[in-house]
């Protein structure tokens, strides 16, 4: 019996004429189809379940050029680098507030009043990420 080959999808990129060359180089060298190279590629490094697999990723690509229209002055260009951003699951009361978006002295009122989910440990608080977004999705107590 022949093994079926598994079910392949069309993908469309625009690459730097240096990498489509090292690419073409590379796959006439070891005799293999582009695709293929690039498939093995992608399998071996590119883990879309992993937070470490995502940031590893994220560190690779460049950061996207943004063209912003400026109106009569003309464009504007300029880049910014995507990274992921993985926050901690146990925030303190400087990294609720970032959260929050609110002040680290706001939070600390909240949470001795009891409105605000938190736990002292000694003199410091500390908050669960998840606590909080549940809190936040709640119903509004008066």
């Amino acid at each position: 019996m022949s093994k079926k080959a598994p079910p392949e999808t069309a993908l469309y990129v625009r690459l730097p004429a240096n990498a489509v060359d090292k690419l073409h180089r590379a796959a006439e060298a070891l005799g293999v189809h582009k695709k293929d190279l690039v498939a093995s590629l992608v399998s071996k490094y590119v883990d879309p379940d992993s937070r470490h697999g995502l940031h590893a990723l994220g560190s690779l690509s460049q950061p996207r050029r943004v063209t912003v229209d400026l109106g009569e002055n003309g464009p504007t260009m300029g880049t910014y680098s995507f990274q992921p951003y993985d926050p901690p699951e146990v925030l303190n009361a400087e990294q609720a507030g970032q959260f929050l978006q609110i002040e680290e002295n706001v939070v600390i009122e909240l949470a001795e009043a009891g409105k605000l989910p938190g736990r002292k440990l000694g003199n410091a608080w500390r908050f669960s990420r998840d606590a909080l977004v549940a809190w936040l999705a709640g119903p509004e107590s008066r």
